[in-house]
């Protein structure tokens, strides 16, 4: 196990403007999200031209091919992750100001289809349903019921999300008296369908390459993300951030993602800037001692993954944090790694339609 070690992740010093960051300030509510303006724009410079390059009757054949190979690799490997990120970000916290209000259905509703997000339903579903019922039974997205450390039962995991998710996320909104919600999701999806099959009678496999695959793609990586972030929950105490999340610290990740890997704090404070993660993880560190917080100092969630995926426990608990020594020694740490992977049975008498924090109390800080 290792030691708290100095955080490296990034936190807002603040810094001098130059006049084309002055400009963009007026425009956005908090200056902290400045690099937003930046990564939107290389974005819509990139992507987009791209993606119309790809409709263009002019590009055939190999040069064709060239152009949708440096599309995937831009998309997938270069900025997905980032956008993925900022739009959760700007999904909690507005990101420009009110009187510039329409700006803030450009990520959503311009740059998120080509990243695979259809409008509004990644805001539904993670405002709407994830935070409130916090993984427990009455989130769709829930591993509660899965065997965490089990590649079959991620698959089973994923399928179920990408065949009926919307369908269920929808039935959930309408259930909870949500209807704007389930209005906003459903206009999402079905505008998002209906450019597609529109799209089609100019180019078809452009669509596969622009909208379908990033789709595919997007929806699992999600799924892979949620069930990492939520592989190790307390099957006595699942409502609790503390017991339910892990932390991954000192990670590139968390330097091109906002912070993402400070997944327990999100959760406990889930409007809280991305920029203050780590000065209130310092802060709070006694009550993850006292939750046996599952913190890793130098792997990702992606590589959290993998290692679970091939239970590679005794890895896992080498990259633990042992804060206040809360754990006597690797095995204690493994022990409880392979105990908070078991799957959970969800509560005798289970209604769908009564919140799950009724019966089931969630840690706050």
């Amino acid at each position: 196990m290792k030691v708290l070690s100095t955080l490296h992740d990034p936190t807002f010093t603040g810094r001098d403007y130059n006049r084309l960051d002055r400009f963009f300030l007026q425009y956005i509510k908090d200056e902290r999200d400045l690099p937003f303006i930046y990564l939107t724009l290389r974005i819509s410079l990139t992507l987009i031209p791209l993606s119309v390059l790809l409709f263009m009757p002019f590009l055939t054949g190999w040069a064709w091919w060239v152009v949708a190979i440096l599309h995937f690799c831009f998309s997938t490997f270069g900025v997905k992750g980032p956008f993925g990120l900022m739009l959760h970000c700007t999904s909690h916290r507005q990101f420009f100001k009110t009187e510039y209000n329409w700006l803030n259905y450009y990520l959503p509703w311009v740059l998120a289809p080509f990243f695979g997000h259809t409008p509004e339903t990644y805001y539904s579903h993670h405002i709407g349903m994830h935070h409130p019922e916090n993984n427990l039974e009455d989130d769709d997205s829930s591993t509660m019921t899965f065997q965490r450390d089990s590649f079959w039962s991620f698959i089973a995991y994923f399928s179920r999300f990408f065949v009926i998710g919307v369908r269920n996320l929808l039935t959930y909104l309408r259930r909870k008296n949500r209807p704007k919600l389930a209005w906003r999701a459903m206009t999402g999806e079905l505008v998002f369908a209906a450019v597609c099959i529109g799209l089609c009678f100019i180019s078809w496999p452009a669509v596969i390459v622009v909208f379908v695959f990033p789709l595919f793609v997007y929806r699992l990586i999600a799924m892979v993300g949620n069930w990492t972030q939520h592989a190790f929950v307390d099957g006595e105490d699942p409502g609790n951030a503390y017991k339910n999340s892990l932390t991954c610290i000192n990670v590139k990740y968390n330097r091109k993602c906002w912070n993402d890997g400070y997944h327990i704090s999100h959760h406990v404070r889930p409007a809280m800037h991305w920029t203050e993660h780590p000065t209130f993880f310092l802060k709070t560190i006694d009550k993850y001692a006292q939750n046996k917080a599952i913190v890793f100092d130098g792997i990702d969630f992606g590589q959290v993954f993998f290692l679970l995926m091939g239970k590679k426990y005794d890895v896992l608990a080498r990259h633990m944090v042992n804060i206040n020594g809360a754990f006597v020694d690797d095995n204690d740490a493994i022990a409880l790694l392979r105990r908070r992977t078991r799957r959970i049975q969800a509560p005798a008498g289970h209604k769908p339609g009564v919140p799950a924090k009724s019966r089931i109390a969630v840690a706050t800080a």
